[in-house]
């Protein structure tokens, strides 16, 4: 995706911008994870084969009342993120309650855009090379127009740029694509962008998925990268499901060249989420077709975002 750096707060945060382009939808019927087990606590089994020999080394529980702002930017703007987003983000649209962190969308007149909405991310504050992301999350329903992100930048982007910093999207859902074949609570996909633009491309690979079950049905979903020296993978209910596949793996050990992988995803990124309001990845630019907010606010909740490494 193409992006576009704004100062926020004095901290440089990056917006989000399009990548549906990209897209390399498997089949429709396809799913590369396995059948959703009965536990519904959101929580991870920490005695799982994948937490071993990794040490929990930052994590936000969301257990206050208010946002840790030493931990987190909260991002103000209204400049539809590159993408033609229709909301503003507003610091009254991110809130802790009950123990989860919460983006709301909602329709609401503020600066000549008729949704506002949150963002927030971690840049310069927290920051990684390497290990065990992963965040439970509570997805609201995104047919038709919204579209939550859990996803992470390089944390050099400033001095470097995009998408020379590199992007790692663990989580994006809303996608027309899942829209058009009416799968809008089990597609999703993830997806990475790394080096520079030449003649008009820079590289980039996404995948986009089929869950075998609703990941909008009002529960707690965990998503999982596991990053390490050879490549990035990403999991959906892993605590639930340990022998589930990836829903996107890319090897990273390439460094042949200037536009190869491996150049750009061996240094620290920090975490990003938002819950956007239509835009070009969704397909709808225009807030007529924005169905989702119709019978009142979104929320994406947040549980907790864990990081472990070895």
């Amino acid at each position: 995706m193409f992006a576009v750096f704004f100062a926020v707060a004095c901290q440089c945060t990056p917006v989000k911008v399009d990548d549906s382009y990209y897209l390399k939808p498997e089949p429709e019927n396809s799913t590369n994870n396995s059948g959703k087990d009965s536990s519904d606590d959101g929580k991870p089994d920490t005695s799982t084969d994948y937490h071993q020999g990794y040490t929990l080394v930052w994590a936000d529980e969301f257990e206050g009342s208010a946002l840790n702002t030493d931990d987190w930017n909260v991002e103000v703007n209204g400049n539809g993120g590159g993408n033609n987003e229709l909301q503003y983000y507003r610091a009254e649209n991110v809130t802790v309650e009950n123990g989860s962190l919460v983006l709301t969308a909602k329709i609401e007149s503020y600066k000549g855009k008729q949704f506002t909405s949150g963002r927030l991310n971690t840049s310069k504050k927290h920051f990684f090379t390497h290990g065990i992301i992963e965040s439970s999350i509570r997805l609201p329903k995104t047919a038709n127009g919204l579209w939550p992100a859990f996803w992470m930048l390089g944390n050099d982007f400033s001095e470097v740029g995009w998408p020379r910093c590199g992007e790692i999207d663990i989580l994006e859902m809303g996608n027309s694509g899942g829209i058009s074949s009416g799968h809008q609570e089990t597609y999703f996909n993830g997806a990475c962008h790394w080096g520079f633009y030449k003649d008009g491309a820079y590289p980039n690979y996404a995948k986009s998925s089929n869950a075998p079950y609703s990941i909008q049905d009002g529960d707690y979903h965990l998503f999982t990268l596991i990053w390490d020296e050879e490549a990035v993978s990403m999991y959906l209910d892993l605590d639930k499901n340990p022998s589930v596949e990836p829903y996107f793996k890319m090897n990273i050990v390439d460094t042949n060249g200037d536009w190869a992988v491996g150049n750009y995803f061996h240094h620290d990124h920090f975490i990003v989420y938002d819950l956007a309001v239509g835009g070009r990845f969704t397909g709808i630019l225009n807030a007529s077709g924005i169905t989702a907010l119709d019978n009142g606010p979104a929320r994406m909740c947040i549980d907790y975002v864990r990081v472990y490494q070895k």
